[in-house]
């Protein structure tokens, strides 16, 4: 099936002279810098899975989400970012939504980082694993690192705050994964680390953008702090295969 001339794209307009492109971040992504870790086709594309679990589809057309279906394993989840609420298709379903506020770089203010920071690298996944794990910060794989720089904090050898780059996209790069573990919390290492990364980001000429859920209050309010502002609210969508669909088995 071809794709409907009257779909619109899942987050609006593509030919939208207005469109932002953070408006579609994750579509813009892998179809950009991200492209080398990503899987698809010109209708649905999703992160490889040991990378992240983020997809996107072209519009929201029935083909678009068979093609999206296509991508997602019967016991796998996959995550869209969308201006506006998605309603997919009875053959999948969604597990989860949420509110997330999409901030973005506008007055990098100075910021003396006064500990030790360490680049983190492929060597360092199992530690980074664990601090997610204590910390949920948000989606974390064994291969989410080869996304961009990670950097840290140890203490006595143990690695308790982390913070690195995540979907890449022309002009713009994501900050992510900023865990602070409880033992080390109030002592402004993640602003250290976000302020690092924000330099090194806007050196090559991108803007530091991130997301947040809009219930976590104080990680907004440090952001506020270091100089990012609310560009637009986005929805979250997790979805799976529908169970006992019989499109769904049809199709799978």
């Amino acid at each position: 099936m071809s794709v409907s001339d009257e779909s619109m794209p899942a987050n609006g307009p593509a030919d939208s002279k207005s469109a932002h492109p953070l408006d579609q971040v994750i579509w813009k992504a892998l179809t950009s810098r991200n492209r080398n870790v990503a899987e698809g086709d010109h209708l649905a594309l999703r992160y490889l899975a040991p990378i992240a679990p983020f997809a996107a589809t072209k519009d929201t057309s029935t083909a678009s989400f068979r093609a999206l279906l296509a991508l997602l394993p019967a016991n796998d989840r996959i995550a869209l970012f969308t201006v506006d609420e998605i309603m997919p298709p009875p053959f999948l379903s969604v597990l989860e939504r949420g509110a997330v506020d999409q901030m973005l770089m506008a007055k990098m203010h100075t910021q003396h980082c006064s500990v030790p920071i360490v680049t983190l690298g492929a060597g360092d996944v199992p530690d980074m694993l664990a601090l997610v794990e204590a910390t949920h910060p948000g989606p974390f794989g064994p291969r989410t690192i080869e996304l961009g720089e990670y950097i840290g904090v140890r203490r006595q050898g143990t690695l308790v705050a982390m913070a690195g780059e995540r979907m890449r996209l022309d002009g713009f790069t994501e900050i992510s994964a900023v865990c602070v573990h409880p033992s080390a919390r109030g002592q402004g290492l993640a602003a250290d680390l976000v302020s690092i990364l924000v330099r090194s980001i806007a050196s090559r000429g991108e803007t530091p953008f991130l997301h947040v859920f809009n219930s976590n209050r104080p990680a907004i309010e440090l952001y506020l702090k270091l100089g990012f502002i609310l560009r637009r609210p986005m929805h979250l969508a997790l979805l799976a295969r529908a169970s006992g669909d019989p499109e769904c088995g049809r199709l799978c």
